[in-house]
């Protein structure tokens, strides 16, 4: 009855604004207002600040244990996330950014994951620097520039490079890096080299506040990134990359598990544009080979230490884009990711490197800690619509379905470890199940936000136990 409660209490708060908002739009804040904030953010010419703070309910079954009747299938949990941010420019086209982030929470049930495993109540938590870094631009007069230090990256739509802070969430998302992009302006093209140095413990590099020793990752990485995106022809922008990625699994017997050793190698391309005026496309593929060890995968009978890689992956999207007075948009979205195959010696898992956020559903990040870990998505065929449509203004519904398949039968990584239930997968089925998902998002003022978001899964044959998979969450944002 409690989780009821607090969703009605959230869901209250939020929905009578929505409805007040289609009935009579409320007017802007005063201009006065405005200039006021932005005069305190911006006090001097050198110098720009800002905050925001985040509170979320979430609320799932089964996505951890993908048993109904498991210890800590249930989760209930409240997340406050604060972060306060600074970029100081001493002198023209040099700007220092900062940012400094914390996200306690308060536990309704015992916790499925993090430090605070098997407890309820609060978990202060620590302060990390998720931001800083030093940017310079026109470097020595040129379409050049260069950000070093931490910084979050979103390549393309971050497929394969978005997260790199998986283990904490949303809470951060940066990588320690070294980004060098040069414009050249007449091809309309952008050429960029990143280079990553991301270790997996949170103060590896800068310290934090009430150190608690915790983890970002599962691995040690370090990696490599070339890429050139070529907005010449509208119709067809083109991106061609190369990543490379090296995994040093910890051996500390606190850290997570599930850590790889390995080297990747992937090469890549992304193609989107707008081909006419009511559509709009994105296509992108990847191959990758390397060598990964993985003392968790035992077939074939014998096999050991490191196997040769060889994967392949490809995303895709295209929009209708209706352009009514709702702004209506259907899509169609397909998505393919290698898995395993145990009639061979090679890994075909396809890794997807930085890419471990929820890109299409928080069901498809938690559900796969059984099988490979958290956000580590593979073996995979995604096929499916969404709509989404405007009603009013700062009012956002979307409304999405995908039929998921696995590329095996045999699970990657077995009964996986972070299960308390060995037997998890039929490995016999290759349907995940039936997904829909529902996201009501409402922009009450430039300063606050909110939005209600509920998934669901009908699990198939790929799982020993089909009880529904939900996911649900409340969310109430304020940005200064």
């Amino acid at each position: 009855m409690r989780r009821e409660f607090l969703s009605g209490i959230l869901c209250a708060g939020l929905f009578p604004a929505a409805e007040a908002q289609i009935v009579a739009p409320a007017a802007p804040g005063p201009a006065g207002l405005e200039r006021t904030i932005a005069e305190l953010k911006h006090p001097v010419e050198w110098l720009a600040w800002g905050a925001d703070f985040r509170v979320r309910n979430e609320y799932f079954t089964d996505l951890l244990t993908l048993n109904q009747h498991a210890p800590l299938h249930e989760q209930d949990y409240f997340r406050y996330r604060a972060r306060l941010w600074a970029g100081v420019t001493p002198v023209p086209d040099v700007t220092l950014n900062t940012r400094l982030a914390t996200e306690p929470r308060t536990w309704l049930e015992p916790a499925g994951y993090s430090p605070f495993k098997g407890r309820s109540g609060t978990d202060a938590t620590e302060g990390i620097f998720d931001l800083l870094n030093v940017e310079w631009k026109n470097l020595l007069g040129q379409p050049l520039s260069v950000v070093v230090g931490r910084q979050d990256i979103l390549l393309g739509d971050g497929w394969l490079t978005g997260e790199g802070t998986p283990y904490d969430g949303s809470w951060t998302f940066s990588l320690d890096a070294a980004r060098l992009a040069y414009e050249w302006k007449e091809r309309r093209t952008v050429f960029e080299v990143i280079g990553i140095l991301q270790e997996a413990k949170d103060d590896a590099w800068l310290p934090t506040l009430n150190n608690q020793n915790r983890y970002q990752s599962e691995q040690n990485e370090k990696g490599v990134i070339c890429s050139v995106v070529n907005s010449s022809l509208p119709a067809a922008n083109f991106n061609p990359y190369f990543i490379y990625k090296h995994d040093d699994k910890l051996n500390d017997p606190q850290a997570p598990p599930c850590g790889d050793n390995a080297d990747i190698y992937t090469l890549g391309g992304r193609v989107f544009g707008a081909p006419a005026d009511h559509w709009k496309y994105s296509l992108e593929g990847a191959y990758q080979f390397g060598e990964k060890e993985d003392p968790a995968i035992k077939f074939p009978a014998g096999a050991s230490g490191y196997r040769n890689l060889s994967a392949f992956g490809l995303t895709s999207r295209l929009t209708c884009l209706v352009k009514d007075r709702w702004n209506t948009q259907l899509s169609l979205a397909y998505e393919y990711l290698s898995g395993d195959d145990p009639a061979t010696g090679s890994d075909e898992m396809f890794d997807v490197l930085w890419g471990r956020w929820p890109h299409w559903g928080e069901i498809g990040l938690y559900s796969y800690a059984p099988e490979t870990r958290v956000g580590q998505q593979a073996s995979l065929h995604r096929i499916g619509p969404s709509w989404s449509v405007t009603p009013a203004r700062g009012l956002d519904f979307t409304a999405a379905y995908y039929a998921l398949f696995a590329d095996q039968a045999t699970p990657t990584r077995g009964a996986g470890v972070a299960s308390p239930t060995p037997v998890l997968f039929s490995r016999s089925g290759t349907f995940r199940g039936h997904f829909v998902s529902g996201v009501l998002k409402y922009k009450f003022n430039p300063h606050v936000l909110g939005h209600l978001w509920a998934e669901a899964q009908f699990p198939g044959d790929y799982y020993v136990h089909q009880g529904l998979m939900t996911f649900l969450r409340a969310e109430v944002m304020l940005v200064f």
